[in-house]
């Protein structure tokens, strides 16, 4: 029996940034909500958040996301006769210096351990602030706002901030529990826009993926990102396929390595002049090139097609 509150999780990356993984984002969103299904956009590209330039008029709430660090309490620490917490802590948040436990943390990663292995009960939770998670006014040019169809949910980390993943698991939190809302309908689709490449910000963005959407830019530098995107993707076991953005822009190298290795590759999405001057002027593609309305009806397609297969051979 299909869960119809169970959302499809399609998570868009990129190997490297300016590939166009917010524009596939946006513009496929958008497609979806205006065929009457339930859409969230999650915007987890949280140090340049930039989903709602094209679909937002401004932001209806605001609240801040916190990650607790330790904090330590001097007179019950025992200094430099246990330094457990130093010792033990993986991301050197923790130092001794003249007799005492600094704190430094911009370096923690919240995983609560100096606080279990404090013999002295010394080391309590503190909070820092991270960033903020935000829900987007859709514009009323692109959607009636009214029929709910369409949400938008990003995160902007505080300036300064050095660590994304906790904010990005706010997003994607958010967004869960938006897509959620029962309606009766089809089940609900959440379009996660992921941060560039393949470090930690990537990974946990793509971590809950149903399918993983590849944005490729047919350039000898988008050719090699790509491919560390891909074995990302490989290492972390999620179904992926391929959509090839710019195309025409520059070869075939993209397109070859693709049937080599069998690897789906659902649309490409043309380059042109007139695609340029609609983007700088933070206009949906599939409202200004007709030529794109139809790539990405067929990509959506295509795209839904895939995830099920992919959900179906999961379970």
């Amino acid at each position: 029996m299909v869960d119809r509150s169970r959302p499809l999780r399609i998570a868009v990356a990129s190997g490297k940034g300016g590939t166009g993984k917010t524009t596939v984002s946006t513009n496929l969103a958008v497609h979806v909500a205006r065929q009457g299904r339930r859409v969230v956009l999650a915007d987890c590209d949280v140090e340049e958040p930039n989903a709602h330039i094209s679909l937002c008029d401004g932001f209806d709430a605001q609240r801040r996301v916190d990650v607790t660090v330790p904090e330590i309490d001097e007179d019950a620490c025992l200094g430099e006769s246990c330094g457990a917490c130093v010792e033990l802590c993986r991301f050197k948040a923790l130092i001794l210096m003249v007799g005492e436990v600094m704190v430094f943390p911009e370096l923690c990663h919240a995983c609560g351990l100096c606080e279990e292995a404090c013999p002295a009960d010394a080391i309590k939770p503190g909070i820092r602030e991270v960033g903020a998670v935000r829900h987007g006014r859709i514009k009323s040019n692109i959607l009636d706002s009214s029929a709910g169809l369409l949400h938008v949910v990003d995160g902007l980390m505080r300036v300064g901030e050095a660590m994304s993943p906790p904010l990005i698991r706010a997003v994607k939190q958010e967004a869960e529990a938006i897509a959620r809302t029962e309606d009766g309908g089809d089940a609900p689709v959440v379009f996660v826009d992921c941060p560039p490449g393949a470090s930690c910000p990537a990974i946990t963005g793509l971590q809950g993926a149903d399918l993983v959407l590849l944005v490729a830019e047919p350039t000898a530098f988008g050719f090699h990102d790509f491919k560390l995107a891909l074995e990302t993707v490989r290492v972390l076991g999620i179904p992926h396929a391929v959509v090839v953005n710019r195309a025409g822009m520059g070869d075939y190298r993209v397109e070859e390595y693709l049937a080599q290795e069998s690897i789906p590759y659902l649309a490409s999405l043309p380059m042109s002049m007139d695609a340029a001057q609609a983007g700088s002027r933070g206009e949906l593609l599939i409202d200004a090139v007709a030529q794109l309305a139809e790539r990405y009806a067929e990509l959506w397609s295509a795209l839904e097609q895939t995830a099920q297969e992919a959900i179906a051979c999961a379970r």
